[in-house]
């Protein structure tokens, strides 16, 4: 199994970017709760309008020790993709503009099968870095995967970073997503909160190019009309 030693001395500043309120405790929270000496920021590109899920958010991230900003992208249940230009807008208006030592977002891929909004934001973070228009030392995707819904989403063992959660940093996390975002225990969102958190880490924007443009060629080979976007969010 291949990790990562991560050195909390180097890394200071932390850009984490998702698309909901409960992504950033789902896919990250035992790295977040892991690491309290990090100075970390989340940027939610969705729901600000959404009231609610706002006001869980802005709970959510103070049980976390993290700072954080709402966006508003369209995030219906039809999935209608967003003008590339729309993403990476949206990104820039909401991150402040400084240097980070990491920036972690979403899988090109998503964390399970299958939402746009993941895939979307994903892609637009790499585009943004690899431009030099978001400065950070190096980039980390989630690693995750759901067997194409064969089961709840589970960390990829062989990535780059694998952390497996103690039990209390578990509860903690379980706890956000059951008791501050009010998801009920049969919830898919209760029933997927990981034991293990995984993020593929890239170190130079020609790593990340490269995932990029090997996503750009299966997406083309499967046929974007094969690629369905249906799951929860």
């Amino acid at each position: 199994m291949k990790t990562v030693r991560i050195d909390a001395e180097k890394t200071k500043s932390v850009a984490l970017i998702v698309a909901h309120p409960d992504d950033e405790t789902l896919w990250a929270g035992g790295m977040i709760l892991s690491n309290p000496e990090w100075n970390w920021f989340i940027v939610c590109l969705c729901r600000r309008s959404d009231t609610e899920r706002a006001s869980k958010f802005g709970k959510a991230i103070k049980i976390l020790r993290a700072k954080g900003i709402m966006g508003d992208l369209d995030d219906g249940p039809q999935q209608i993709p967003l003008d590339d230009s729309e993403v990476e807008n949206s990104i820039m208006e909401l991150l402040p503009q400084k240097h980070y030592d990491l920036l972690i977002t979403h899988n090109i891929t998503g964390e399970y099968t299958r939402h746009r909004r993941h895939e979307e934001i994903s892609i637009a973070v790499i585009k943004l870095w690899q431009n030099g228009k978001i400065s950070a030392t190096e980039l980390w995707t989630f690693a995750y995967e759901d067997g194409d819904k064969a089961y709840f989403p589970i960390a990829f063992e062989k990535a780059s970073v694998f952390k497996q959660l103690t039990q209390n940093i578990w509860n903690k996390k379980y706890n956000i997503i059951t008791e501050t975002y009010g998801f009920d225990q049969n919830s898919w969102e209760a029933k997927t909160v990981p034991h293990e958190e995984a993020f593929w880490q890239f170190k130079n924007h020609i790593e990340a190019k490269g995932r990029l443009t090997q996503f750009e060629i299966d997406k083309k080979v499967v046929g974007k009309d094969k690629i369905h976007y249906s799951s929860p969010i």
